[in-house]
């Protein structure tokens, strides 16, 4: 009996790794394939339109299944305002940031900046106080620590990065080691790309904090990204309408139907990662989730120089470096604090003694 449970453990651990492993190899590519698409001419705007379209077609029927009962009987002011500032932080800012930042720079610029998520949203947490520092717990300094870690490696990646030659005749193609011959130290497109993708990471922080907020009065996640995303394809088509005068639907290189096959699969793909990624969270908590994101970050440098010859330097290699070593501090930290608030809620000696970190339940969690 005991080695079939211990055998049963070990298969649903290979399942979860294997699993996460695939989803960022999932999410690798298809940074690669937008950012084949908007070399294409695509509007970014219409590719959000169109991707947010598709995730509310696939979700809406699991919303309407599962957790159809935990509906509200009546939509609040309150809870309307909350859905439209998530669609505008979630749809329309994060991804159009995020899609203009891959065209800027590249795909493995643009699956790297997301592992400040954790960092940012400990500090917009703590503003907000609905996260607990206390300097004098020494998992809160590690977690400012990591975060100032993720952000230094963030905007040393940048910055060496956009030092790159645009060179793909170069004898040395995979690693760029010296500056620009030019008068022109800096690439400024790359640079503006980098900030593109930091607005956008920070956009996402953002939302979270406020889904995690709009969750505690509407307890339906899955409900909840098919109405934002729904409310977000009409923000965003408006958008697209005041800024261009006319909805960008026709290309002479990709059709509508391609366009529109690409988004279905893609709210497909994506619906079965969240999926998982919520069923793993699940099973051995969110920690180990966030632990396998800088996978993508890899997988994207090798399949952008497989697909399209695009390399980094050995500084973003550095930044990089500096920003995974802080996720996982801050990560670390995170995970010791929870497991002291658990011990301490649970008491077992009885005595209500405080912990060296006595703190609320955290949003993180």
């Amino acid at each position: 009996m005991v080695g079939e449970i211990q055998k049963r453990v070990v298969l649903e651990d290979i399942a979860i790794i294997g699993g996460l492993i695939l989803v960022q190899f999932v999410y690798a590519g298809n940074s690669v394939l937008l950012s084949y698409l908007m070399s294409l001419r695509l509007n970014p705007l219409t590719i959000v339109i169109f991707t947010a379209l598709s995730t509310f077609l696939v979700l809406s029927p699991l919303s309407f299944c599962f957790e159809r009962s935990k509906w509200p009987k009546k939509l609040s002011l309150k809870l309307l305002v909350q859905l439209v500032l998530i669609a505008i932080g979630g749809v329309t800012l994060f991804q159009s940031l995020y899609l203009k930042g891959i065209k800027l720079t590249s795909p493995a610029m643009a699956t790297a900046m997301p592992n400040l998520a954790p960092g940012l949203i400990f500090v917009i947490a703590a503003v907000f106080r609905l996260e607990k520092v206390k300097l004098s717990c020494m998992y809160s300094r590690v977690k400012i620590v990591g975060t100032l870690m993720c952000v230094t490696g963030a905007v040393t990646m940048s910055i060496m990065q956009s030092t790159m030659h645009d060179d793909p005749t170069a004898e040395d193609s995979q690693l760029q080691l010296s500056l620009p011959e030019t008068g022109n130290l800096f690439n400024i497109q790359k640079i503006i790309g980098c900030l593109y993708l930091m607005a956008a990471v920070l956009a996402l922080s953002s939302n979270i904090v406020l889904q995690a907020v709009t969750l505690s009065d509407f307890p339906a996640p899955i409900s909840l990204c098919a109405i934002t995303s729904l409310i977000g394809v009409v923000i965003t088509s408006m958008v697209e309408l005041i800024q261009d005068h006319h909805f960008d639907i026709g290309w002479p290189i990709v059709s509508v139907r391609d366009i529109i096959g690409f988004s279905l699969l893609g709210g497909i793909v994506s619906g079965g990662c969240f999926s998982f990624n919520g069923w793993a969270m699940k099973k051995r908590g969110p920690v180990l989730v966030a632990m396998f994101s800088p996978v993508a970050t890899v997988v994207s440098v090798i399949l952008s120089f497989l697909t399209t010859g695009e390399y980094i330097t050995l500084g973003s290699v550095f930044g990089m470096v500096l920003m995974f070593t802080g996720l996982y501090f801050f990560l670390w930290a995170k995970r010791k604090e929870d497991f002291t608030v658990r011990v301490r809620d649970g008491d077992k000696d009885g005595d209500g003694s405080e912990s060296e970190c006595d703190m609320e339940k955290h949003l993180l969690s």
